[in-house]
């Protein structure tokens, strides 16, 4: 029977029914070591017991009541975020293209309560990635995603990362903002070195523009760091967080100094849904984990071990991987062989990863992945690369 979904999807052909940690169920009962987490949603696995009880007991009392009245655990999860972040306000929304557009919309604003309105353009960088509504695409700039939606939506300049020179002559007096990701996830899991950053917090100081920061992605811990603009040693006026935050549950957020967020006052944004009872309840329980002592020193210990297992299995294998690109759990394997054709045959071999631009593969497992989980994933990453190998040298004879 022909799908009633609409085909905007390539998708896998296996549907899964449960899971728990590390570890999702087939229908049919296969299990999946699951190292791709929902495209880094998924940070404290499936079923984690503290955020199911969270839900749960949100959802027997108050599921939604809009905007229109206070939310209390609205209230205390945007305070425990401003308290571990550099931020004085937050702004929930249901996604990170959501965040994004908040903090796009609240970059221009800026400019526009200062008696700037002419300042409304913001710079971005070749390969980035910052959501699928019109202006995002516009941001991220990747033709592939804006081709055959009409004209681009106006007030975004890309240049490429790193090229300095092209970014100060693209600075201009109507440039509000520049935007970035502090690893590209979907452009190839590409780094941007800490110097990098700190000469663009030191740019948009001089210039008197926003430093935008994406952390869609990489923040919530991914890292090691809450966030991973941190082990730059610089803070962003504006930061848009998602995926990991809500641990599975739609939740995006931006936030930002009060300076930056001068000109949101009430009636310039709102969201029907965004800061619900229920996703509050899951974000707060999400923080619970992720805030506590020794969590963020495991996931940099479960990093690590990871980073260590992929080389050993590079350096038997440099015919399939060419390199490996990351920090913390967030890990991409750049390839010699269509990252596509790797993913499909990690599946082969019951382990899920995440194809990426630049011919990458992202390795993005739950926060709370074991020893053990880690080295079973290296084992698999081993037979599909060897199964992969052989192939290419049937090919060659």
């Amino acid at each position: 029977m022909t799908s009633a979904l609409l085909p905007t999807y390539a998708r896998a052909p296996i549907a899964f029914e449960r899971g728990e940690g590390a570890w999702l169920v087939a229908r049919g009962g296969e299990r999946y070591l699951d190292f791709g987490a929902g495209i880094a949603v998924n940070a404290l696995g499936h079923a984690h017991p503290h955020l199911v009880e969270a839900l749960t007991t949100q959802a027997q009392k108050l599921w939604h009541t809009s905007n229109l009245f206070e939310i209390p655990d609205g209230e205390r999860l945007g305070r425990r975020l401003v308290d571990a972040t550099f931020a004085d306000v937050a702004f929930f929304a249901n996604s990170g293209a959501e965040a994004n557009e908040a903090a796009i919309k609240m970059a221009r604003k800026y400019h526009a309560a200062g008696g700037h309105p002419e300042r409304f353009r913001i710079i971005t960088f070749e390969g980035a990635f910052h959501g699928r509504t019109l202006a995002t695409i516009a941001a991220g700039g990747q033709a592939k995603y804006i081709e055959g939606f009409g004209p681009k939506v106006d007030g975004f300049d890309q240049v490429p990362t790193g090229d300095f020179a092209a970014l100060e002559a693209a600075i201009g007096p109507e440039t509000a903002a520049l935007m970035i990701e502090p690893i590209q996830g979907e452009g190839g899991v590409r780094v941007i070195p800490h110097g990098d950053l700190r000469r663009l917090r030191a740019l948009c100081d001089q210039h008197g523009i926003l430093l935008v920061m994406d952390e869609v992605q990489t923040g919530v811990g991914r890292t090691g760091k809450l966030f991973a603009h941190e082990w730059s040693g610089i803070t962003p006026d504006i930061m848009s967080a998602a995926k990991g935050i809500g641990g599975g549950f739609p939740l995006g957020v931006c936030l930002a100094t009060a300076e930056a967020a001068r000109g949101m006052t009430a009636g310039t944004h709102g969201t029907t849904f965004g800061g619900n009872p229920l996703a509050m309840a899951v974000g707060n329980a999400v923080l619970d984990v992720v805030l506590a002592d020794g969590f963020l020193d495991h996931v940099l210990a479960m990093g690590l071990s990871l980073k260590q297992r992929l080389a050993a299995v590079l350096d038997r294998h440099p015919d399939v991987i060419a390199e490996i690109r990351g920090e913390g759990l967030m890990l991409g394997l750049k390839l010699n062989v269509l990252n596509a054709e790797f993913a499909a045959a990690a599946r082969d071999a019951h382990l899920l990863v995440i194809p990426a631009g630049d011919n990458v593969v992202r390795l993005l497992p739950p926060l709370i992945v074991t020893e053990a989980d880690v080295a079973e994933a290296a084992r698999r990453l081993e037979a599909t690369a060897s199964r992969l190998e052989t192939r290419l040298r049937g090919a060659a004879e």
